[in-house]
């Protein structure tokens, strides 16, 4: 791939895509929601007269656009319509707590938040508690509820060419702070193109658009690389088993972009497969979080394709590394770095280490954002000179360059003296056949030392004793290693991208100590 070439050729903005394919294309296929589908000239049209909307709003170059929310088209049109008028599109999804949205609003100090509320009860919801009652439609996608205009928001400067903030998105917080991230269009067009292209997408490709278009997983590489290629993106508001089994087999879909969660619970109401299940499956991809070599095993011979695997954060828009389409791999390796990233694996005085070693996870490339919104500190803290960012994941680099993850710097587990890293402790016990999915933190004790603790969700089908954890993982694990306790719960909490909560996880167990 010739990075040079591609990153002079992107576009200035997002919105360049659909109005690309809307002059080449104009009657293919581009989303599809509940039963309703629009073709790449619809979408279009949708996208000019939310822009007109959004301008009639008050709504101005450098303001952010607050869209609160779940996965429908509308949503899809307005990221296009704020792009063209250089607005910031901040998605948020509807199921996050009153709280959390009220925070995020503040934060960014959005001009206008809309919410989509015919998609979404939650976002219903908060319009209602509100007041945003002033229903206003865009032609061709419906109606939308907006909330009070924010006369005291400052528009930011407009940048020229693709170095414009589009979006910012805000991390879900789940070992700490939540923080507002800014990406440019030449970021997540540059995903876009790359996603697109490693994984050989063309017109012909339907893809499941299950992945929060409010995370920045589903927004750049699913959404925007499905729509680069001019393939059609199959929107669903949130994840089902019954939802996805009905779009493999009635919508036929080719592409299937998940959390390992959501294959997890597939796997959990399917059981074990004797036949692969009937689908038009080229491929799966799994990311978001850890997927455990016995997940990956088991979701293949279900689906009878490969189940990609691959490492991104919202910082890199997201994607650092993935496995690729033309080799598969059997093991828990993230892949290789995508073109055009570089990356290094450095010991905590920022030198290389020998390969193969673990060290903290450093990367540089025309993914990485433009710095976290208003929080110059944080920005400082996260880069390192020379354009490096650094991730906060441990990882190591087998010789042939095959990156894989450890566990992040920040969930280092020291217990008498001996590191822990989380990620070992969660993968050998979902190697289980009862574990659905776990999660291991650390608990502080009064002298200073730590405690290794693990949450579990089991299969109800095959349940098994806190006993036969333990000792499963005896089996596999130095005794440091092993959890102090083992905790079962009905449901890890997670956010709506299926990733788990660990801080409030580590609050539990603090508290519980």
């Amino acid at each position: 791939m010739d990075i040079p070439s591609l990153l002079t050729h992107l576009p200035a903005r997002l919105s360049a895509i659909p109005i690309y394919w809307a002059m080449r294309a104009p009657d293919a296929p581009a989303l599809h929601e509940a039963g309703r589908s629009w073709t790449y000239a619809q979408l279009q049209h949708s996208v000019e007269d939310a822009a007109q909307l959004l301008r009639q709003q008050g709504v101005r170059a450098g303001d952010r656009l607050m869209v609160v929310g779940e996965n429908c088209a509308l949503q899809v049109a307005l990221i296009f319509a704020a792009a063209s008028i250089d607005a910031w599109i901040v998605n948020v999804n509807a199921r996050l707590s009153a709280r959390e949205i009220d925070t995020i609003a503040a934060h960014s100090s959005a001009r206008r938040v809309l919410f989509l509320a015919g998609a979404s009860p939650e976002a219903a919801a908060h319009a209602a508690r509100l007041g945003a009652t002033s229903a206003v439609t865009v032609d061709g996608m419906g109606e939308l509820l907006a909330g009070d205009l924010n006369a005291a928001a400052i528009a930011e400067d407009t940048v020229p060419g693709n170095e414009q903030v589009a979006a910012l998105i805000y991390t879900t917080g789940t070992t700490g702070q939540s923080k507002g991230v800014m990406l440019t269009h030449r970021n997540l067009l540059f995903i876009a193109a790359v996603s697109s292209t490693l994984r050989g997408l063309s017109s012909n490709d339907r893809a499941y658009g299950v992945l929060p278009i409010s995370h920045v997983y589903g927004l750049a590489s699913v959404a925007l690389g499905t729509l680069y290629a001019g393939a059609a993106l199959y929107l669903v508001p949130r994840f089902s088993v019954d939802g996805l089994l009905s779009a493999l087999k009635d919508d036929e879909l080719t592409i299937v972009q998940g959390v390992p969660a959501m294959y997890a619970k597939l796997l959990q109401t399917l059981g074990d497969a004797d036949t692969p299940l009937p689908t038009r499956l080229r491929f799966a991809y799994a990311g978001g979080s850890p997927l455990a070599p016995s997940l990956k095993r088991d979701v293949e011979k279900l689906l009878g394709t490969a189940l990609h695997n691959g490492y991104g954060m919202t910082e890199s828009a997201p994607t650092i590394s993935q496995t690729r389409l033309e080799a598969p791999r059997g093991d828990d390796s993230v892949g290789m770095p995508i073109p055009g990233v570089e990356v290094r694996v450095v010991s905590l005085d920022g030198a290389d280490v020998a390969p193969g070693e673990p060290g903290e996870l450093w990367i540089r490339g025309p993914n990485i954002m433009a710095g976290y919104y208003r929080e110059p500190a944080m920005t400082a803290a996260a880069m390192r000179d020379g354009g490096w960012l650094n991730t906060g994941d441990m990882a190591r680099q087998d010789p042939d360059g095959a990156l894989f993850i450890v566990g992040r710097t920040k969930e280092l587990i020291i217990r008498s003296g001996f590191n822990v890293y989380p990620l070992e402790v969660e993968t050998a016990l979902n190697a289980h056949p009862s574990v659905v999915q776990s999660a291991v933190v650390g608990r502080t004790l009064a002298d200073g030392n730590e405690d290794v603790i693990a949450y579990v969700e089991l299969d109800p089908r095959q349940p098994a004793s806190v006993a036969q954890l333990q000792a499963w993982l005896a089996q596999t694990l130095s005794p440091y290693k092993c959890p102090s306790a083992i905790i079962v719960m009905d449901a890890l909490p997670a956010a709506a991208t299926g990733k788990i909560l660990k801080g409030q996880l580590r609050q539990m167990a603090q508290n519980a100590g």
